[in-house]
């Protein structure tokens, strides 16, 4: 009688000690999953910085062109 319940406990706490790994191998996959997210998108997020500073550069040149070329036709 003693023997199976020594059995019992054993087996509940191997079955915890599973369920605790089990999580914690899932939040290591979760934090694996977000820091690759967050490098592909600081990859985008710099390239959509560099094309709106050249685009921004390019508007600014523009503005600057028909600003001096309406002051030469006045």
């Amino acid at each position: 009688m003693q023997d199976q319940k020594i059995e019992k406990i054993a087996a509940v706490a191997v079955n915890i000690t599973k369920a605790l790994v089990i999580v914690y191998l899932g939040f290591l996959e979760v934090f694996k999953i977000g820091k690759l997210l967050r490098e592909k998108l600081d990859a985008e997020f710099d390239i959509s910085r560099k094309w709106a500073s050249q685009n921004y550069a390019i508007l600014k040149k523009r503005l600057a062109e028909g600003k001096v070329a309406s002051v030469i036709e006045n």
